[in-house]
């Protein structure tokens, strides 16, 4: 049995019972971690000092648990409430993207898989949720973060099929199947809508700016980057996450 303690932040829970949750955190060192909380809604004084009144979505705290290889939850014994992001309860859109964040880093992140870029992304994106104009930089940047981190940074200078530099153009084919930018021409949008696609100059300029850590764009090219990166994502799971409307839908 280990013993752990860090940082985390409830990306999904459900209520196990009258007194109980099955939650699931994003971990700075542990990754992703799928736990019951015994006795996390009782509200008897030592329930509220070991748990700080019950574990809530979309939360930061401390937590403290232990793992054993025979089970796949992690028993869960402490909760110590850090940041409950209360401008996420204020504001519908900023909680509308907030709920994206932890359903993309839940169907990215594996089961105890350290993910220290994901947790950092994630807990950046629900901090920065807090002034409406910076929504769109915001949620472009974590879902940037997110897909780089997990091994899908897509490539932007470079054809993946053929390896060629990339020729200037004012639209580009971005293939989802195979991760980024093709010189190939006439190309369709096979494969149940996974590309390739047609992407402007303008969007593609901005990811490139986005990838060298120097950027700034209209509001237009960044919610146009952002649902490119949102349909991208979801060829990558191969399905499409109910919050995903939250990003495809903007503007």
């Amino acid at each position: 049995m280990a013993r752990f303690k860090e940082d985390a932040i409830c990306i999904r829970y459900l209520d196990w019972s009258e007194t109980s949750q099955i939650v699931v955190l994003l971990t700075r060192e542990h990754g992703k971690l799928r736990g019951l909380a015994k006795g996390s809604k009782r509200t008897s004084p030592g329930a509220l000092a070991r748990y700080s009144g019950g574990i809530e979505l979309l939360t930061l705290g401390q937590v403290v648990g232990l793992t054993k290889p025979t089970s796949e939850l992690a028993t869960i014994t402490e909760w110590d409430l850090q940041d409950p992001y209360p401008h996420l309860r204020r504001d519908l859109s900023a909680q509308h993207l907030g709920l994206y964040g932890a359903d993309l880093a839940n169907a990215l992140v594996a089961d105890h898989d350290p993910h220290p870029t994901a947790f950092g992304a994630l807990r950046q994106l629900l901090t920065e949720l807090t002034e409406p104009s910076q929504y769109d930089k915001a949620i472009l940047e974590f879902q940037w973060c997110m897909l780089d981190g997990s091994g899908y940074r897509p490539q932007l200078d470079r054809d993946v099929q053929t390896d060629e530099e990339i020729r200037d153009q004012q639209t580009y084919n971005f293939d989802a199947r195979i991760g980024g930018l093709t010189n190939e021409a006439g190309l369709t949008t096979p494969d149940n809508g996974r590309g390739p696609w047609r992407v402007r100059q303008e969007t593609v300029g901005l990811l490139r700016d986005l990838s060298a850590g120097r950027w700034q764009a209209d509001q237009l090219v960044v919610r146009r980057a952002s649902r490119l990166l949102c349909v991208y994502a979801r060829a990558i799971i191969d399905r499409q996450l109910p919050t995903m409307k939250f990003v495809l839908d903007r503007g």
